[in-house]
């Protein structure tokens, strides 16, 4: 599958007008990581705003060193970012990263939320995830990649959702080729990161919580039942804990951090 660099750079055009991009574009049909590739050219000068795009990978990776299945017809990408944040705040990143993805789709119609803590999922499946890398030195992120993979025409396990057999399904395409839906993820990136930076954690966080799909599910720890009430400005998951036993203590929050936890997806 080719990718049309012409078609997403004329998209990117229409949606800034008469800006100049703050993209620079590197395309590959098939990479081992894009976000290694894009880390290998920072290292050789390459700036903020430098964009890796393939639609295959062959060693793709997730969070928590986890594979993310990378076959022929996604979307793979990683943006090199600016990031002004402490290192104590660089899940703040990802939360941006996946509510401005998340608010684009949906300005264009498509019912997309989040799963906690970076999943983007449609119909209850997951659509795309998020991998972000930083680099620090002295306490301050001095470089960040925000990775991304959503699913558009590639295979998908049990769990997944390709958006593209989605629309057809709905008889309607809003999202017609892979480089409008790449325009739209790296808009949702830079709208992300901007309102991080201008609005602050605490109005981007609200935002991100209304877009939210797991708010008021019920998931046990350490044989405890809590209920979803929110997500910490450090990412943690924020649960109410109902104490079913009167001789335990009363444990009335708890907030488990990301990966410490699995809220799962259901099964075809």
């Amino acid at each position: 599958m080719e990718f049309n660099r012409q078609l997403l750079v004329d998209r990117l055009k229409a949606e800034y007008k008469h800006q100049d991009l703050p993209f620079s574009l590197h395309i590959f049909n098939t990479l081992s990581s894009t976000n290694q590739t894009l880390w290998q050219l920072m290292r050789q000068g390459e700036k903020p705003g430098c964009v890796v795009i393939a639609t295959q990978q062959t060693a793709g990776r997730g969070q928590w060193g986890r594979q993310w299945q990378s076959s022929a017809g996604g979307l793979y990408m990683s943006m090199a970012i600016d990031p002004k944040l402490e290192a104590t705040s660089s899940y703040q990143l990802t939360l941006a990263s996946a509510w401005g993805i998340t608010a684009q789709l949906r300005k264009c119609g498509l019912p997309v939320g989040i799963k906690w803590p970076n999943d983007l999922v449609l119909n209850g499946r997951k659509l795309g995830g998020i991998l972000t890398e930083t680099k620090v030195n002295q306490g301050q992120i001095t470089q960040a990649v925000i990775g991304v993979g959503i699913n558009w025409e590639n295979q998908v396990p049990s769990t997944g959702i390709n958006l593209k057999l989605w629309q057809n399904s709905q008889n309607y395409q809003i999202i017609d080729h892979l480089e409008m839906l790449t325009s739209k993820v790296l808009l949702g990136i830079n709208s992300g990161i901007e309102c991080l930076q201008a609005e602050g954690i605490s109005i981007l966080l609200s935002q991100y919580l209304d877009v939210l799909t797991n708010m008021g599910d019920q998931v046990y720890v350490n044989n405890l039942l809590g209920t979803v009430v929110g997500v910490t400005q450090e990412g943690n998951l924020r649960l109410k804990m109902t104490n079913d036993n009167p001789k335990a203590p009363i444990i009335p929050e708890i907030c488990c951090q990301p990966g410490t936890i699995s809220l799962g997806y259901p099964q075809a």
